[in-house]
Order: structure tokens, then sequence, then C-alpha cells
């Protein structure tokens, strides 16, 4: 009777371990990533057109997926045709916000549905000379049309691939700069410097896909 008892014993312990050691090493719980669009996210500015560019940045956040007017708390901006990131330095243009995070991007070909992968070595970030999203016709997101149209419109298959300020990361693809998003625009009728775009954001620290 005294070995039965003893095996029953052997038996409940082993299996108590045995689960106990499976609960240490089961994989982790990821948090679902986020897919979203904005639109009509307002980015004015002062000046250009051979004029000093000024006036606030709109500060956007993956995480919230809102814009923001903190100034640490923000993962890329827009004024214009420009688009900055939170990390890196200032270019030095007037009301431009600090850098206070880790930011960093980079353009890559494709789609929102190919482009499934960060390659870290090509992010980039902003520096005292250029932004990281270069700017001008056909050199980052958009392509100028010149006249007789003056459209500016974003460049088919280029997908901004970015590290937001807190190391986690997102990638974005801009379908309008007017307002509203009409899908044949009217530089002289649409309202412009209004971004609509589709985002795709991985809120899990150090996955670098989507």
């Amino acid at each position: 009777m005294k070995t039965i008892k003893l095996l029953l014993l052997v038996v409940v312990s082993t299996s108590f371990f045995a689960c106990s050691s499976d609960d240490d090493t089961s994989t982790p719980t990821l948090l679902p990533v986020n897919s979203e669009t904005v639109s009509n996210l307002h980015a004015p500015q002062n000046g250009g057109q051979g004029q000093p560019v000024s006036g606030a940045f709109a500060k956007f956040n993956f995480e919230t997926g809102e814009t923001t007017t903190s100034d640490t708390e923000w993962d890329i901006a827009f004024r214009g045709t420009s688009i900055i990131v939170n990390g890196g330095t200032s270019l030095g243009t007037t009301d431009e916000p600090a850098r206070t995070g880790n930011a960093a991007v980079y353009i890559a070909d494709g789609s929102m549905s190919t482009v499934t992968e960060v390659v870290t070595e090509n992010l980039v970030q902003d520096s005292s000379s250029s932004y990281a999203i270069a700017t001008g016709s056909g050199n980052g997101w958009y392509t100028y049309a010149g006249p007789p149209s003056h459209l500016i419109n974003p460049t088919p298959g280029k997908i901004l691939v970015i590290r937001t300020h807190d190391g986690k990361y997102a990638k974005v693809e801009i379908l309008s700069y007017y307002k509203d998003a009409p899908e044949n625009p009217d530089a002289f009728v649409d309202e412009s410097r209004y971004f609509t775009f589709n985002y795709v954001y991985q809120p899990n620290d150090n996955v670098t896909n989507f």
C-alpha cells in the first residue's frame, strides 16, 4: 500500500513540474498589428516659392493614431510637402521642432502588401543638411506635374518605412495631398496640404515585420 501511494505521489509531482516547465517556456502573446487610414491631416506652411518657410509642423503619433502637440511623443510631422521624423537633428528652419526621439525612415519601392519587412540598415535620420525624406519633385514621396496642372501627386510605388520615436515600426502609403482626397484633383480648386494616407503600425518591441 505504501508503495502504491509513493508511485502516485511521483506521478503527480512529475506532472506538476512538467506543466510548470511548459508555462515557463510559452511564447508571449503579441499585440495585433494596427492598420488605419488618416484623412485630411492639415499641414499648412507660410512662405515658400523662394520665400523663407515657417509655420508649425503637424506632428503624428502612430501608437495613438492621432496628431499631437507634444514636444516628445511624436513620430513624423508634416509641413507643406516636407515630412520629418523625430530622430536626428533639426535642419534649422523656422518653427521646426527639436528631435528628441530615435525615429528614422527610408523609402521602399513596392506596395503596402509587398513591403513586409523592415530593412533596418536602410533607416536614416534627419540631419542639419537634409531631411531623411528628401524634398523636391521625384526625390521623395511626391511628383510635381508642373504647368498647366501644377498638381502635387504621391509617386506610385513609394512606401515610407519608419522607426518610431520609441523604437517600434510603421509603414505609410501617402494617397493624396488634397482635401478629401479627390480622385482627379484640381490644384486651382481643391485645397492642398491635406494629407490622406494609409499606415500599418507594428506595436511589439523588436518585431520588424508587418
